[in-house]
């Protein structure tokens, strides 16, 4: 793997972690749109869905730049999405299982 492509690998790993915990850590929508009743757990979930396919499609971008793009079956699309929920984790906890004081 030459400098470009790791450079690539570590920008869509990056963009991952954020995109996978900024659903909890802002009341925005897609830390964009102001919502006037906030957000509840459904729209948090169907954000990180979002932003699921969204690094999917920078990824994608990515490695047709890189060269051929590689086919990918089931498999592919169960580990990166049980990655992206791992990823998600720590904005999850602090949102919903920290306790804070006050």
């Amino acid at each position: 793997m030459n400098g470009m492509q790791s450079a690539a690998v570590w920008l869509v790993i990056i963009l991952s972690v954020i995109g996978a915990n900024l659903p909890f850590v802002t009341q925005r929508l897609f830390g964009i749109w102001s919502l006037k009743s906030g957000k509840n757990l459904a729209i948090r979930l169907a954000e990180l869905t979002g932003f699921y396919f969204l690094m999917g499609a920078v990824g994608l971008l990515l490695e047709a730049r890189a060269g051929q793009i590689a086919p990918q079956g089931w498999e592919f699309y169960a580990i990166t999405g049980a990655l992206f929920l791992t990823l998600a984790f720590p904005g999850f906890v602090w949102r919903y299982l920290y306790k804070r004081n006050g």
